[in-house]
């Protein structure tokens, strides 16, 4: 897999004072989710990844429940025009791992794949469209957005102002 590069569009450091602005973040960036579209996850447990997915599926219109796919490594959601799967590497101990697992071929340009803790997978994946890094701070969170493909950049610039 290609090694990632410096992204072509960065973005301010976007606060999430709350969890609301988390999931608000989320559901903007939904609409303008493609089929092929790859999103990293960054960021310490409990940084709000799940729940930045959860509002990006909300706004898609799943009502069901949104959990963390820690443990079963994959949540699939098939939504009107896509398939969307969450994944959580979290829990590998190596990035063979992945291989393993027969991800591989998901990562196939239909799919839209989220992906929390990308880098227990390093070497693996496939270059990110969009990189979503969320740091804990006093209040809520910060996003960090950074676009690596015109797919990112289109996300990013459907994002409202600031």
């Amino acid at each position: 897999m290609v090694a990632r590069s410096a992204p072509i569009l960065p973005v301010p450091n976007l606060p999430l004072p709350d969890e609301d602005a988390t999931l608000a973040l989320g559901a903007a960036l939904a609409p303008h989710l493609a089929p092929g579209v790859l999103i990293t996850l960054r960021g310490e447990l409990g940084a709000g990844k799940t729940t930045l997915v959860r509002g990006m599926l909300r706004a898609l219109g799943h009502a069901g429940r949104v959990k963390s796919p820690t443990y079963a490594l994959v949540e699939v959601y098939e939504l009107s025009r896509l398939f969307l799967y969450h994944f959580d590497f979290y829990r590998f101990q190596d990035p063979s791992e992945w291989i393993e697992a027969g991800f591989r071929d998901i990562f196939n340009g239909q799919n839209v794949c989220l992906v929390e803790w990308p880098e227990r997978a390093r070497g693996q994946l496939p270059p990110a469209d969009l990189e979503i890094a969320l740091e804990l701070t006093e209040p809520g969170r910060l996003a960090k957005l950074a676009a690596f493909s015109p797919a990112g950049e289109r996300l990013l610039a459907a994002l409202p102002p600031s």
